[in-house]
Parts: structure tokens; C-alpha cells; sequence
């Protein structure tokens, strides 16, 4: 039986995949794969993380007996995919854990700007049940524009069509046969900028879309319209967003994800290094977003239901046995 070792592993995921896996030789940590001596796990053959754990090249190194990685997402820019190659490590993704999970999500983002939800609970906190300044606006007659049209963006595009909305998609792809059932319409990305009233991301992260929201980009939508981001943060040029919000000509922003999360989610000991100010100043920048009443920001919360966090687990356990059968399925690499 392969040796197997599992990071960012919750006490209630690690007994269900205790149960799942018995049999195999299970090392489990909570902590991130930079958390823990590389000696600790030097005789691993298979390797389960999450997005926070970056597989790097010099990891690999470490890891003389490394088969296979087993990523508990469907992105995998978390891993070096290049050495795996090299090496000949199978990488395994789970790429539809959570199509209308995240989908939901994006619509209580969409709905929170659209009905001021998070500003009416912020003043109810404080006794004040006074609705001045809180008019919303309908979803129904209103242009959504989905950037993205994988099982994510085909999920928002039902889901708006139930909210009676008019749907755009731009994807370097084009099903005509669900652009016809669903109803929606294939435009190319600037047209889409253009046309939309709320716009939402739904493309996985990599050097072609690194920034694909950029001020550019941002300079062809409607003044006041609206962004949603449940994909990747890196995806949007944060300094141009906090600009376009600013400035007014964004209406407001619906984040799950946002560039250095990473660095917020250790904020504690970077305020304390004085040595790298960029970071600080990426995470005050952040933060500034934050503050602003036009933003609702949740912390890449969008895949995180107990139905979708069940399918990741089973996906997983599945993928384990396509790499001891010597399967493809659902591998990247």
C-alpha cells in the first residue's frame, strides 16, 4: 500500500477519510506543506493538499518517492506543474466538486450589493433600522456578463436566467447546444465589458489571464456596473480595481478571492517584517478594499458548503484509485 501523507486536513475530514482509506499508510497534518520538515514525509508516494500548500519544485526535490499529488480543489496553480512533468508525478484535480456551490455563492454576492444586505446588518448592529440610502436595484431585465463559461459559469448563466436577466458569455470555447437550451449569448470579452450591468469571473487562473481585469479592461464597463470574482485573485489587477471603486466608475465588488490573500491569512507576523515593505503595502492596500461600503468581501468561502466539501473528500478517495489503477481521470499531468 502507498504511503500517503495529507495537509490542511480538518479533525472532521481526516475521520471520514480515515474511514474512506483504510488500508493505506495515512500521515494527516493540519498545517500547510511549509509548515512541516520536508524529513518528516521524506518517504511519501502520494501527496493530498489544498490550495494554500504550495507544491514547488524544490518540495519535489525532497520527495524521492513521489508518484502522485492529489489536490482537493480543481485549480492547481499551487503546483509546480512543469517539475511534475519533468519528474513524472501523475497530478489528480477535482474539477466538479462545487459548479453550483460556487455558483450560489456568486448570487448572495450579487444579491448583498444589489440589496444592500451587508450595509442594512452593519447598521441594525448599531440600532439603526433606518432604510435612507439603501434603494436597491432588480436583477430581472439587468445584463449579466460571465466570464468563463465552464460548469461554473453554465451554473450562474441558469441560475440568472431564472432571476430573468439577460445573459452574455465570453469563453474561448462555444457550445452553440447549451448557448440555445440555456439562453444566453456568446460575445467576445470587450463587447461583454461593454454591455454588462454585473460581471462575473469564472476562469481559472494562469499566465493567459493573470490580470485579465486590468484598468484597461475595466475602462470599457458601464459606469456603475458591478464585479463579481469567486475565481482566482490574481485573475484582477487589484490597484485598478481599488481605483475604479474609488473613482465611482465601478458600482461595487463581490470578492471571494483577492491578489495576497496568502499574505493576509499571516498578516500577524508580516506587520512585523520590516524587511519586505511591498507586503505590507500589498496587504494595507487590501485592506483598504475592505473598507470600502461599495465591497463585500468573503474569505474564498465560495466552495464552502457541506455537500461541496463531501465531494471534494469522495473525488479524492476516487482519485487514489485512478492512480493505483493507472487511470487518466481527472488527471492533469
Amino acid at each position: 500500500m502507498p504511503k500517503i501523507t495529507l495537509f490542511e486536513v480538518k479533525k472532521n475530514e481526516r475521520k471520514y477519510l480515515e474511514k474512506r482509506l483504510s488500508g493505506n499508510q495515512l500521515r494527516f497534518y493540519q498545517q500547510t506543506i511549509d509548515k512541516i520538515d520536508t524529513n518528516e514525509f521524506a518517504d511519501t508516494e502520494v501527496l493530498s493538499v489544498f490550495i494554500y500548500s504550495k507544491v514547488t519544485k524544490e518540495v519535489m526535490e525532497k520527495l524521492p518517492n513521489l508518484k502522485a499529488i492529489l489536490t482537493r480543489s480543481t485549480g492547481f496553480d499551487h503546483i509546480d506543474i512543469n517539475t511534475a512533468k519533468e519528474k513524472g508525478i501523475k497530478v489528480y484535480n477535482v474539477p466538479s466538486y462545487g459548479e453550483n456551490t460556487v455558483a450560489e455563492h456568486t448570487f448572495a454576492l450579487i444579491l448583498s450589493l444589489s440589496r444592500h444586505i451587508h450595509k442594512s446588518y452593519v447598521r441594525t448592529l448599531k440600532n439603526d433600522f433606518s432604510i435612507e440610502g439603501l434603494i436597491g436595484f432588480d436583477l430581472r431585465g439587468k445584463t449579466i456578463g460571465i466570464v468563463g463559461g465552464g460548469k461554473i459559469g453554465m451554473h450562474v448563466a441558469k441560475i440568472a436566467k431564472g432571476f430573468g436577466m439577460n445573459v452574455l458569455v465570453y469563453d474561448a470555447y462555444r457550445n452553440k447546444f447549451l448557448e440555445e437550451v440555456i439562453g444566453f449569448k456568446y460575445v467576445s470579452l470587450s463587447e461583454l465589458l461593454k454591455q454588462s450591468d454585473i460581471v462575473s469571473l469564472h476562469v481559472p487562473y494562469n499566465q493567459s489571464t493573470h490580470h485579465m481585469i486590468n484598468r484597461d479592461t475595466l475602462g470599457l464597463m458601464k459606469k456603475g456596473a458591478i464585479l463579481i470574482n469567486t475565481a482566482r485573485g490574481g485573475v484582477v489587477d487589484t490597484d485598478a480595481l481599488l481605483e475604479a471603486l474609488e473613482s465611482k466608475k465601478l458600482g461595487g465588488a463581490g470578492l471571494d478571492v483577492i491578489e495576497g490573500e496568502e499574505l493576509i491569512r499571516e498578516e500577524h507576523q508580516l506587520l512585523h517584517d520590516t524587511a519586505n515593505p511591498e507586503k505590507l503595502r500589498a496587504i494595507y492596500r487590501d485592506h483598504k478594499i475592505f473598507q470600502l461600503e461599495n465591497v463585500v468581501f468573503t474569505p474564498h468561502n465560495a466552495f464552502n458548503s457541506k455537500e461541496a466539501l463531501l465531494r471534494i473528500l469522495d473525488t479524492t478517495v476516487e482519485n487514489l484509485h485512478h492512480y493505483l489503477d493507472g487511470k487518466d481521470y481527472n488527471r492533469v499531468v
